[in-house]
């Protein structure tokens, strides 16, 4: 039976090809990526096994290690071109043993487009920022049971998503020292995730809100992690707005500044050897801080609110709030007491992230300085 259904009844095709594209990577699947000069067979470095390896050894392939010349910035965005490497002999020993930095292979920039998309699906896939591509023609494509994407789609993917928020689902619940809070659901953001605003007692679009962004952290909000202040920050935030009359915690699914849970456990594995959080990353390949706001302030002014008094230690917060046209009337920073445990991870955020820390969250703190007023920037 035929059906006249169009494909756009489904969604933006772009975005699908891209979703489908992710979720192959994520299986460890290769994704065959167009752009306007060439298409190439792009494998996930972490689901490289023996004969994937034997495919690409073939001469014809012209197989090579696309991996960051100079990581991501803040913004996501590249501040050098990637490099392309190809370790000798082209083994999955000496492969695993370049991306464990057992080995140094000297590489050449890239210039093409679908070499750079090809690492860009890996970080949206949360996966190690590492790919092997593969030249191919298109009959060699057609035999492999591969989905193809444009490049182009590619880079565009995260910001057609932030502009793609809904809500889907909303409840009262409620939680210890805070009285009934609603907990509302927005479907887009980033990527597959989905992303929570708390009302916190019964806020007022009528006048500035308390407001804070908050990234998961499994470890810390959930287990009570002592490597961070993750969720001293949450639960005191949540106190205190109480206190305060209500606010909005947007607690976003960006877990391990936006790097995934897998790949920030390698980063904890890598801090457990003396490097600090931000070097920990950039071993890893990643950048200081892959996460995004924007969507933040889409999620404030669909639930009604135009002004903030916005909770946080992180400029780029502050930032993202007003580019969203959002008005920001104060910022507040969110002091913890640093342990023995997370002194060197705060100490790095003031002095390599930026926070507004100061010397006080090292001199020790107590939680009730939570809404002490930030210089304004």
């Amino acid at each position: 039976m035929g059906s006249d259904m169009p494909l756009e009844s489904f969604g933006d095709a772009r975005q699908i090809a891209v979703e489908r594209a992710l979720a192959e990577f994520r299986a460890a699947r290769p994704v065959a990526i167009r752009s306007a000069t060439k298409t190439v067979l792009a494998f996930p470095a972490e689901g490289l096994n023996d004969k994937v390896v034997t495919f690409l050894q073939q001469k014809d392939r012209h197989a090579r290690l696309i991996v960051p010349g100079e990581k991501l910035n803040a913004a996501g965005t590249w501040i050098r071109p990637p490099a392309a490497v190809r370790p000798k002999p082209f083994t999955l020993k000496k492969l695993e043993a370049y991306l464990a930095h057992h080995e140094k292979t000297d590489g050449v920039a890239v210039t093409d487009p679908a070499e750079t998309a090809a690492l860009t699906l890996a970080h949206l896939a949360l996966l190690l920022p590492a790919v092997v591509v593969a030249d191919a023609n298109l009959n060699a494509i057609l035999a492999l049971p591969t989905l193809t994407v444009d490049a182009g789609d590619v880079f565009a993917f995260s910001d057609r998503a932030a502009k793609s928020l809904k809500i889907v689902s909303r409840a009262v619940v409620p939680l210890e020292g805070a009285g009934a809070c609603e907990f509302v659901v927005f479907r887009g953001g980033d990527g597959f995730r989905d992303q929570i605003a708390i009302l916190v007692s019964d806020p007022s679009p009528s006048r500035p809100v308390l407001a804070r962004i908050h990234s998961a952290c499994l470890t810390g909000d959930l287990f009570g992690s002592l490597k961070c202040d993750c969720g001293e920050q949450l639960r005191g935030t949540v106190k205190a707005m109480a206190e305060q009359g209500g606010g909005v915690v947007l607690y976003l699914d960006q877990e391990g500044r936006g790097n995934g849970i897998a790949n920030k456990m390698r980063a904890y594995r890598l801090q457990d050897q003396g490097f600090d959080t931000y070097d920990a990353d950039e071993m890893l390949g990643f950048g200081q801080d892959q996460r995004r706001f924007d969507f933040a302030g889409e999620m404030l002014k669909q639930l009604g609110f135009t002004s903030v008094r916005l909770m946080t230690n992180n400029p780029r917060k502050i930032d993202a709030l007003r580019e969203a046209g959002l008005e920001v009337v104060s910022t507040h920073r969110v002091l913890t007491r640093p342990t023995a445990h997370n002194e060197k991870y705060l100490a790095a955020k003031r002095d390599k992230g930026g926070h507004l820390l100061g010397d006080m969250a090292l001199d020790g703190v107590d939680i009730s300085d939570l809404l002490t007023p930030a210089p304004q920037p």
